[in-house]
């Protein structure tokens, strides 16, 4: 399993792009969604709800448990993604690419976001 250099991730297993006019991308990891299993609904932020770091901000329900999703960082959401809360599948397919979960305008961003290879060690994969 490999995780993107480019991104950053927290220790929720949640993955975040680097700011693009101050609006970042947020999805779960590979090694996250391995863990759950199959996806079958997620229940996302709305768009104009602010998220707290470190905070839930929605649920993945699998096919073996209920997890919730936490925000990497604080910021308004300003996008999420429809795809995948018409087919929560595209979570396990696809979790760097299309089963992308929200974007969000940062505030704030702690200090304790994870590298790709702190994340690895991390993570243990």
């Amino acid at each position: 399993m490999s995780n993107p250099q480019q991104l950053r991730y927290s220790k929720e297993h949640e993955w975040l792009t680097a700011a693009e006019d101050g609006v970042s991308t947020v999805g779960i990891t590979e090694f996250a969604a391995n863990a759950l299993g199959d996806v079958v609904y997620v229940q996302l932020p709305e768009v104009g709800d602010t998220v707290a770091a470190g905070e839930t901000c929605g649920e993945l329900e699998s096919t073996k448990s209920v997890s919730d999703l936490y925000a990497p960082v604080s910021g308004e959401v300003t996008a999420v993604n429809q795809d995948v809360a018409d087919d929560p599948s595209l979570v396990n397919t696809a979790p760097f690419e299309g089963g992308w979960l929200f974007k969000v305008r940062v505030s704030d961003e702690p200090g304790d976001l994870l590298s790709a290879d702190e994340y690895t060690e991390f993570a243990g994969n």
